[in-house]
């Protein structure tokens, strides 16, 4: 919603200041050059980046136009889920909670949490996790080792959208300036016209290079720096249940192991200690 909003604030800012200095709109109406940016950029985004990249970047899109999943909602609930997966493990061991390990969608444990069991990802690397600690072959170092790789891949993952259309909104100028240089050529093998006409020819190439900026840096360039705060959204789920999982494994009780994972929530998604113990017992 906000995506929309901040576009029609950005239109109506500058074709109305355009409008409002005395402008004719119809004069930046101009579909050949919206075909020669669009069609040149739309070519060298599929030049420069593989198909992994571009289908990436066409499935995050969409998202830009929703709101957050990883609301302090999500958050509390997975924290009641990993405090109620390590007290069963407390109470009964590690071996306790290999059938919600194995088959996450039967066990009744994450049924009652359906915004984390429909994140396929985060499941994984709940369930993934467990299991090490089920096997017992590695210590807590290894496991933050492997954490952190696993951790950064993703992130490097999740920030592919971002630098593919990152990349194409710095090349949108520059393919203006394209389609302005190809204005002024017209221009230049149409001088025997008549001034008037010659003159329309000139600001028909000026609009290329204004719509190539504009595109860039009031349309392109901010759905990157989104995509780029969605991956680190999604990140911070998986470092919440990494400092968890390693906290219980240090030999820390599932609630102070959780108050762990709560600290290391951003301040506007963090639940209150009161709040989060409030929702854990609820859930339980």
């Amino acid at each position: 919603m906000f995506v929309i909003i901040g576009y029609i604030v950005v239109c109506a800012s500058v074709f109305g200041g355009f409008a409002m200095a005395g402008g004719h709109l119809a004069a930046l109406l101009q579909p050949i050059e919206l075909l020669m940016i669009g069609g040149a950029a739309g070519g060298a985004f599929f030049v420069g980046n593989t198909m992994p990249a571009v289908k990436a970047t066409f499935k995050a899109i969409p998202k830009c136009f929703k709101g957050s999943k990883y609301s302090k909602d999500t958050y509390m609930e997975l924290m009641a889920l990993l405090y109620e997966l390590l007290g069963k493990v407390r109470k009964e061991g590690l071996m306790s909670i290999e059938g919600d390990v194995e088959r996450p969608e039967e066990s009744p444990i994450f049924a009652k949490y359906p915004k984390i069991l429909t994140d396929h990802h985060v499941v994984e690397f709940i369930t993934d996790y467990l299991r090490i600690m089920v096997s017992g072959n590695l210590n807590a170092m290894e496991i933050e080792n492997l954490m952190d790789v696993e951790i950064e891949t993703h992130h490097h993952e999740a920030m592919l959208p971002s630098h593919t259309i990152a990349k194409l909104g710095d090349g949108m100028p520059a393919f203006g300036i394209v389609a302005a240089v190809m204005g002024v050529v017209h221009t230049m093998e149409s001088v025997g016209i008549p001034p008037a006409e010659l003159g329309m020819l000139i600001a028909h190439a000026l609009v290329g290079t204004f719509l190539g900026i504009l595109l860039a840096y009031g349309f392109v360039g901010p759905l990157s720096g989104l995509l780029e705060q969605k991956a680190e959204e999604s990140t911070k789920m998986f470092q919440t249940i990494k400092v968890t999982l390693l906290a219980n494994l240090n030999g820390y009780a599932p609630a102070m192991a959780v108050e762990f994972g709560r600290k290391a929530l951003v301040s506007t998604d963090r639940p209150g200690f009161t709040e989060l113990e409030d929702h854990v017992k609820q859930k339980r």
